[in-house]
């Protein structure tokens, strides 16, 4: 296993909308943003596969997320805007009151 650096892009989801319910603490919704979709053959290059967990980093912290395959641009990998996101963010919000959370360089280390 190896691993290699990506872009992060992280936003809420129409399931999340729909899951917000049934409320953040459902085990649907902890499954849902605890979930990463990669391109195929960027979960092959660093021995990824479907299911398998894997640590994402960011300069500020870390989270594990499970990984599966998807329609995502290689080189970027997508995550559900949430609790585990929010690990991997900085505090800085420009005045938005919310920090970035598209375009981040994370590292992802297979599990």
């Amino acid at each position: 296993m190896s691993t290699k650096r990506f872009i992060l892009n992280s936003s809420r989801t129409s399931k999340q909308g729909a899951l917000i319910n049934v409320g953040k603490e459902s085990e649907e919704y902890q499954a849902l943003t605890s979930s990463m979709t990669m391109e195929p053959g960027d979960m092959a290059a660093i021995g990824l596969v479907e299911g398998q967990m894997a640590l994402v980093r960011t300069e500020f912290g870390e989270a594990e997320f499970k990984c599966k395959s998807g329609k995502e641009p290689e080189g970027m990998i997508f995550i559900p805007y949430g609790p585990p996101t929010c690990k991997l963010m900085g505090g800085n919000t420009d005045g938005t009151g919310m920090p970035m959370s598209k375009g981040w360089e994370v590292e992802v280390i297979p599990l």
